[in-house]
Order: C-alpha cells, then structure tokens, then sequence
C-alpha cells in the first residue's frame, strides 16, 4: 500500500495503525484502543520506535505488558487523564511491574511517586511527542494528552472525561474541593474553548468512555471521532453557547453519582493492594463448611450466574449480579461497603474473571468460591430459594390489581413507563430499602430482565418475600395492550 503525505487511518480491529511518509523515512506508530464494554471504558497503547505510552490502563496489568512485549518494546510512561471514579486504574501496578513513570496533569496530588506535569509539559515516546494539557472541570487535576508526530504535526487528543463523543465530563464528581459544580463546570466552558476547540478539525478525539458510562448524560455509542465533528455535534461545543447558558445545561439533570465512585477516587490518588495478591486470596476453592463459616461471620454471598439460572434456584440471602451484565457497574451501584468480604456462587472456569470484574471497580473482598457450586448446597440436602416469574400478558390480563415497581433509571422511566407503576430505581435502592411495604405483594420489572432480578435478590436479602418478576421487562411489556405513557402520572409522585 502507497501512503500520501497526509495521516491515513488503517483500521484492523482491534487496533488502528497510523503510517506518516516524511522526507526522511516513513514513520511508523501504533495506537490500540482497549474499551471495555461493561465499564464504558477506554485505555490506550501507544508504541513508537520501541517506546510505549499507556494512557488510562485497567486494573490487570498483563495485557499492557503482553502487548509491548509482542512489540519488542518497554512501557516508559503511564498517563492518568485524571483521578478516575468508575474504576480503579492499573497505573501503581504497572509502575511497579515495568518501572515506567506515572504523569498526572498540573494539582494533582497523588500518594505514591509520580511526575506532576506542569501545563504544555512534553513527553518523548520514540518519535512522538505527547503535550499535556490541562483542562480542569470535570476534576481540578483532569488533562487531556495531546499527540504530536515526528514533524511536529498535531494528530490526536487522549481527552478521559473532559471531552466524549457526544458529551463532556459531569462537573459534581471532584472529591476533596471546595468548589461548587457550578464553579467547577465554568472552569470546564474555558478549558474546552482554550484548550480543545483551538485545535485544529482533523483531530481525532480519543475519549475515556462512552455509551453506557455515568460520567456523562449524552455519550455516542462510537468510541472514536474527529474534533470538526464534535464541533458541528457535541452540544456543549457550540459555538454560540455563553458561559452561563453551558453551566446551566450541564449541571441539569445530572442524576447522583453511583455510591462508590469517590471511594474508587480515593484508591486512585492513594494507592490500593496489588491486583496479583488479590486474585491469589480470591481464587480458592471453599467446602460448603469453609463457605458456610465465612457466611457467618459476615461474608456476602454474590451469585455470578445468568438471571435464567439464579431464579431456578439460589442459596438463600444471595446476592445475584450475572457476569452477563454491566456487571461492575452493578456491584458498585449495589454493595455499599467497599471492603466487603465476599464468597463466590461462579460458574466453573469463571473464578479468576470475576475476581478480575470485582477488583476493576476496587472490591477486593473476594476471599474464594464455592467448590461445585449450587450443587454442592443442594447435594448436602439444603433447600434453595426461588423466583416466581410471569409473563407480560400476564400482567395485561390482571393491571387493574397489581402492585408494579419498575427499576429502571430515572431517564428510561420518564420516556416511558406503566401509569400506574412506581418508580424504585436499583442505582439508588441501597439508600433506602424501606420504600416498599414487606407484606404488599410486588411485580417488579426492568428493561429486559437483568437489573430486575438484581432488585428481587437485594429486597430479599433485606426481608422481602412478595416480589415478583415480570419476564422480558419493559421490552415485554411493549408488546402486549398494557397502556404507558411518557409523562409523570400525579399517583406515582409519593
């Protein structure tokens, strides 16, 4: 293939190979976006002339290493957009297995070594350059790492979550800051036209997350852009908007962070146990009775299965969040103490997965599996729990005198929902598990059926009986005469 003088994008999934002919000699350099669906999350490989850059990586540290050494290369620097809330970086780990520098951006203040970059600060990888820029807002800390070739040309931006696709970062998720969101979302409006919009059209935009991430209201599903585009697309990029008519737009509506994000914040800046220490202490086979004695002295069961199984039968007082599923949103949003201890119901062959899951969003509590499973309990002449499951015409037939608890987010419920639902969503049902009264009977629903069943296991860990789940969800539910509707209805409103 014969490559002109101007950036040609190659793009061999999973990674993307950019060749620069120069006067001297063509210029070779490789940049792999690492996204990882159930976080809403993107990490980034930057290899040039032997020399790597990681920017953002996740808690497992061995595809980082395992790339570069198929490259023939060594990782020099790990780059952190800022102090992340919805996972927990692999940036200390990485450090210490490679002996690459960690670089943050200007205010950051970080528990272990590291390099505070001062603003416009440059950074060699081979033949490229990576500039830091500092774009406060979304954290005091927050940069975004702009990419410089051999020849000086500017070619791309690592923006984390001061610029998406579509979206920029939430303004309320600084821990540790006497700074209002409102001020913290001006500081935003300044950094993106200062420092972003400067930049010239034919950028590409390499974002931190996207669809499905909390850290934005209104992400692309796409994972990477062109600066022009978010120019012409991105709301809170137009070229008209006033400073004020920006803070407005983007402190409104903004649901409350998940539970765990500032305690995510602080294993970040502070440091936290090795990801390789964890999984040994997970990764054990328990008896029943070794399983059963850690249940009493305040383990947390947590059922990894698939919904379909766990409401065939589950052992009593479990937790149920499937590895099918956003899964570690969803421990997050759902287990309040960080520093749980956890025993594992897993699918066998899925031990060390969900470990890895579980450590990515900083619950390191898993102290082992049960050996064989449900079937163990059940072998050992001890009764499981069920789930009565019902269909939505069903429910169509019967309207008039149920009881339904929809337990989506509050933006699915407020496009559409039953009229005479309540509203009872799983992000914030840990904060109050008193809503419901325990001796009304409960049809509850979801989209589709995962986060339903996740709500049922939680209620009933926490004295509910009477719950009932609606097969297929919402999606079901469209399909048959039940009436809904896009507005509020004053019944729901307690």
């Amino acid at each position: 293939m014969k490559f002109s003088g101007k950036l040609t994008i190659v793009r061999i999934q999973p990674s993307i190979y950019h060749d620069i002919c120069t006067n001297r000699r063509p210029l070779k350099m490789k940049i792999e976006q690492l996204y990882t669906s159930c976080l809403a999350e993107a990490a980034y490989y930057i290899e040039s002339n032997g020399e790597v850059a990681i920017i953002d990586p996740l808690r497992e540290t061995a595809p980082y290493i395992e790339m570069a050494a198929n490259d023939g290369a060594s990782i020099k620097y790990i780059f952190e957009t800022h102090f992340h809330a919805d996972f927990v970086s692999g940036h200390v780990d990485l450090a210490n297995k490679t002996g690459a520098s960690i670089v943050y951006g200007p205010t950051a203040n970080p528990g272990y070594d590291a390099i505070i970059a001062e603003d416009n600060q440059e950074f060699k990888i081979g033949d490229l350059t990576l500039k830091v820029l500092h774009t406060p807002g979304h954290t005091q800390e927050s940069s975004t790492y702009l990419l410089i070739d051999e020849v000086g040309k500017q070619k791309a931006i690592f923006s984390g979550d001061t610029l998406f696709l579509g979206d920029v970062g939430r303004p309320d998720l600084a821990v540790k800051t006497d700074l209002t969101r409102e001020e913290l979302a001006g500081m935003l409006f300044d950094s993106l036209r200062n420092k972003i919009m400067t930049l010239p059209d034919d950028i590409i935009v390499y974002p931190g997350h996207g669809a499905g991430s909390s850290c934005g209201k209104n992400m692309s599903s796409e994972t990477i852009g062109l600066l022009g585009e978010q120019k012409e697309t991105n709301y809170a990029l137009r070229a008209d908007m006033t400073r004020d008519q920006f803070i407005k737009e983007l402190t409104e509506g903004i649901s409350p962070a998940p539970q765990y994000f500032p305690k995510n914040v602080l294993l970040n800046q502070q440091g936290y146990d090795s990801y390789d220490d964890v999984l040994l202490k997970g990764n054990r086979s328990l008896s029943l009775d070794e399983f059963n004695s850690e249940v009493e002295n305040g383990a947390l069961i947590l059922d990894v299965r698939t919904q379909s199984e766990f409401i065939k039968g589950f052992i009593p007082n479990s937790l149920f969040i499937g590895l099918n599923g956003t899964f570690a949103m969803w421990v997050g949003a759902v287990i309040e103490n960080i520093n749980q201890k956890i025993v594992l119901v897993v699918p066998e062959g899925q031990e060390e997965e969900t470990i890895k899951r579980l450590s990515r969003v900083g619950y390191d509590g898993a102290i082992g599996f049960l050996n064989g499973g449900i079937q163990t309990y059940t072998e050992a002449g001890n009764e499981l729990k069920k789930i009565t499951s019902v269909s939505a015409e069903k429910i169509a037939e019967s309207l008039d005198t149920v009881n339904v608890v929809d337990v989506r987010k509050p933006r699915e419920f407020e496009t559409e929902h039953l009229c005479n639902a309540k509203h009872y969503p799983l992000d914030y049902m840990s904060d109050n598990l008193s809503e419901l009264n325990k001796d009304t009977e409960y049809h509850v629903h979801c989209a589709g059926g995962y986060r339903s069943i996740i709500a049922i296991s939680l209620l009933m860990k926490n004295g509910y009986s009477k719950l009932i789940d609606i097969n297929g969800g919402f999606g079901a539910i469209k399909e048959t005469n039940i009436p809904t509707t896009e507005f509020i209805c004053p019944s729901t409103l307690k």
